[in-house]
């Protein structure tokens, strides 16, 4: 069933057709269009949008890759891409990279040949590679940033992911810690960086030294957290630990509750994130607040900027706020 076969129908011209089914029909009579109407729902009709995204060269679909779904985090992120898009008429297509560097790739070539509009990308957290390879697409990078090249349209959403950290870290000092560990992922991303140099940074205000057998860096995983605790627990004494996510935070309480250690009295557990989860932990846990949700609507407010040409290089820096609760 094509547009030209239902004007015949209708005994009507393919333009009248077409501003009907595409919402044009403010000057069509009701009867008109009543009777194009019911001929589009008794054949089944189903408008080529492959054919008119050639025409038009615009699909109004836009990707997003993230890094690992099962994590709150990213689920949030990905929710605040979709409500923001559907608002603007967009639709989204969503793809896991499972932290794998070869299948974000794969996802952007096929993203592509979907002819997307633009896509919000993730990065693998322990990506080596150095950059992306030269698209002729709009991309806005969300939390992980990744060198690209200079002529890309590229834009960025992050948060001050160092003055969340000392935030932590600070607060912990203010409550009286004075053996503070830190659980987290390694260096090799922005992220994972500066909350390392946001601990730093407040320890080093406070005089207090920075002993390597409080710190454990391997991913952001609730497993890493409870892994973390028990080397630290194991090798030297602690009375808080700052952990760079909420799902590290959840593994580190488990491991020193198995050892009867009572939080926060003997040990305080602050989070960063904040995921939805956070708040009814036991105890609640104190944490970090990032602006996952907003991240995700002002990742498709800049892509689309991009994608109409408002710009070549943005970028836009969200602030943290911390969240006190029970283990903490």
């Amino acid at each position: 069933m094509t547009i030209k076969r239902i004007a015949e129908l209708a005994n009507v011209s393919t333009a009248t057709v077409s501003k009907v089914i595409n919402g044009k029909d403010k000057y069509i009579s009701e009867a008109t269009k009543s009777k194009i109407l019911k001929i589009v729902e008794e054949e089944g009709y189903v408008p080529n949008g492959i054919a008119k995204s050639l025409k038009i060269k615009k699909t109004k679909t836009i990707g997003i890759i993230i890094p690992d779904v099962m994590n709150l985090f990213f689920s949030e992120l990905a929710r605040g891409v979709e409500d923001a898009a559907e608002k603007r008429g967009y639709t989204v297509i969503l793809c896991n990279s499972d932290n794998k560097e070869s299948k974000e790739e794969k996802y952007i070539n096929i993203l592509q040949e979907k002819m997307v509009d633009g896509i919000i990308i993730t990065a693998p957290e322990n990506r080596t590679r150095q950059s992306i390879k030269n698209q002729d697409i709009p991309l806005v990078l969300v939390d992980r940033d990744i060198e690209t090249q200079i002529d890309q349209k590229i834009g960025r959403i992050t948060v001050d992911n160092r003055d969340g950290a000392y935030k932590a870290t600070k607060y912990l000092i203010e409550s009286g810690c004075r053996d503070i560990g830190m659980i987290s992922s390694n260096y090799k991303n922005k992220p994972s960086s500066d909350r390392i140099k946001g601990y730093e940074k407040a320890l080093y205000e406070s005089n207090i030294n920075i002993n390597q057998n409080k710190i454990f860096l391997e991913n952001y995983t609730i497993e890493s957290g409870y892994n973390g605790a028990k080397k630290i627990l194991k090798e030297t004494e602690v009375d808080g630990i700052f952990c760079g996510n909420d799902l590290i935070a959840i593994g580190a309480i488990k491991a020193l509750k198995e050892k009867n250690i009572r939080i926060p009295e003997q040990v305080k557990i602050i989070g960063f994130d904040d995921i939805q989860i956070s708040q009814y932990m036991d105890p609640p846990l104190t944490t970090i607040r990032q602006p996952i949700y907003q991240m995700g609507e002002e990742a498709v407010k800049m892509l689309i900027s991009l994608i109409k040409n408002k710009g070549k290089n943005l970028e836009k820096i969200l602030q943290t706020k911390l969240i006190q609760r029970g283990s903490a």
